[in-house]
């Protein structure tokens, strides 16, 4: 990033332009030709909802670019867009939540085609791709995630271990810490599901490095 970029970009979360944003139900892959729904929420700081945006979806490969509008959907802060790629590869997608310059360009999603599944990842493999995905590198650095850490208001979590069990319930429910970000509340509540919460776990615990030093 630019001195100029980063001057801008310091000075919108001065302002308060910034925002995280959440998708629910990360796919592994997608199926050409086939829809896929995308839902996410927008959060100002990280807990406000906000409703009434202009936000959008792209997905890109190569040089193909799919659009969609993203629409709202019940509960406020709430949108879903609908894709449908048109062929096997690996895609990024990017939410662009319509508040600021607050978006969301997800890890790259395979495509395959109809008939064909691609190889499932492993827990932290996917914990890493929710990590991007559920907005956690606004927040939090973590040095195995380009870009992470932009707005640091929580823990960096780079080489950080905590018991699995304690772990598991603070992402369940996060209200369980005592601790809170400068001059606000701490994480919100996620709604994550059980399996979100063991791979997100199993990569801020790095058990896949630790399985690498065996």
């Amino acid at each position: 990033m630019s001195q100029v970029a980063l001057l801008i970009t310091l000075f919108a979360l001065h302002l308060g332009g910034w925002a995280v944003i959440t998708v629910e139900d990360l796919p592994d892959q997608v199926v050409v030709g086939q829809p896929v729904t995308l839902t996410f929420a927008v959060r100002q700081h990280g807990h406000t909802l906000i409703s009434g945006l202009n936000a959008r979806v792209e997905a890109k490969s190569g040089g193909q670019t799919v659009r969609a509008a993203a629409a709202p959907v019940t509960g406020p802060g709430r949108y879903a867009a609908t894709l449908t790629l048109p062929n096997a590869g690996a895609w990024t997608i990017t939410m662009y939540s319509g508040f600021g310059s607050s978006n969301l360009t997800l890890m790259p999603v395979p495509a395959v085609n109809a008939g064909r599944a691609a190889a499932e990842p492993a827990a932290a493999d996917r914990g890493k791709r929710l990590f991007v995905a559920k907005g956690c590198l606004t927040c939090h650095l973590h040095d195995e995630v380009p870009a992470s850490g932009v707005v640091q208001v929580g823990p960096d979590l780079s080489g950080r271990r905590f018991a699995a069990d304690y772990l598991r319930r603070f992402l369940a429910d996060p209200s369980i810490a005592t601790t809170r970000g400068p001059g606000g509340p701490g994480m919100p509540n996620l709604n994550l599901a059980p399996r979100e919460i063991a791979a997100l776990a199993a990569f801020i615990n790095g058990e896949r490095a630790a399985q690498a030093g065996e």
